[in-house]
């Protein structure tokens, strides 16, 4: 029985196939509609996907053609090709931007393109061209139902713009770029105001504006050491309790003593200012 079995599921599927790869080569439309319509139906998306891409430009203009497109896209979807699926859905938008899954095709477009957003390691203009999809859905579907999902991915594609934004202006500090940590922190303060990043940011940025003036040439010292006063202070003053405070005291200690030694030097060789 369990021979039986397996070689008459070996039949069906052998049938099946061959069935499908004599359609896919025969010219006739129809039967390829049919058959694309039924893969489609049973979830069997990347074969759908090849008669698709073959029947679509036949059925353009024609009253099937608007069904075959949404198909066609949502194919590329449920296959997780977003970048096609993206392209697809976008081209159903223009196409059909009257029809009852007008809103819909909007919608998984744009979700397609938050699909192919990175990791935030990565070079992010996929999530900036995905949160400007979403913001385009957002703005003209206010009463969608999807409007919940697509504020959330918006907030989660912002969220990896902003861990981004806080790695590099670190990174610069790092490799002792400090002028570039202190601008690209101000960028990220402006940015992201309410970041959940703010306390360690702000600690770093009072770290790039000490190290830069503890390393500055004698010109520049006195200001760049009145610079990461400052940063201390407002640093403090938002996060009084810290757990970088023993560290950022030890710091402004270093200040003090290396504003002493410079008005001393200064005095020493009658140096102005």
């Amino acid at each position: 029985m369990k021979y039986t079995y397996l070689i008459a599921l070996s039949v069906l599927l052998f049938t099946g196939c061959s069935e499908y790869q004599k359609v896919l080569k025969n010219s006739d439309i129809k039967n390829k509609y049919d058959m694309a319509e039924k893969l489609y139906n049973d979830g069997d998306y990347k074969k759908a996907i090849r008669l698709f891409e073959q029947i679509a430009p036949e059925y353009v203009g024609k009253p099937q053609g608007e069904r075959i497109l949404y198909f066609f896209a949502d194919s590329y979807y449920q296959s997780e090709d977003y970048y096609l699926s993206a392209y697809q859905f976008e081209r159903f938008s223009k196409s059909y931007p009257r029809s009852e899954k007008a809103e819909e095709a909007a919608f998984l477009g744009a979700k397609s393109k938050f699909h192919t957003s990175p990791r935030f390691s990565l070079d992010q203009t996929d999530t900036h061209d995905a949160i400007g999809k979403l913001q385009v859905f957002i703005n003209t579907h206010p009463e969608s139902q999807y409007m919940d999902e697509a504020n959330e991915m918006v907030s989660i594609l912002r969220a990896k713009l902003e861990k981004k934004a806080f790695e590099i202006a670190k990174q610069y500090n790092r490799i002792s770029d400090y002028n570039a940590s202190i601008k690209a922190f101000e960028l990220f303060f402006k940015e992201f105001p309410g970041s959940v990043y703010k306390e360690d940011a702000m600690f770093y940025d009072y770290l790039a504006k000490y190290n830069l003036a503890i390393n500055s040439i004698y010109a520049k010292k006195e200001d760049r050491i009145s610079n990461a006063k400052a940063a201390y202070d407002l640093f403090l003053k938002d996060y009084a309790e810290t757990e970088y405070k023993k560290e950022a005291d030890k710091m402004a200690e270093d200040l003090d003593k290396a504003l002493v030694e410079l008005k001393q030097l200064m005095e020493e060789y009658n140096i102005s200012k």
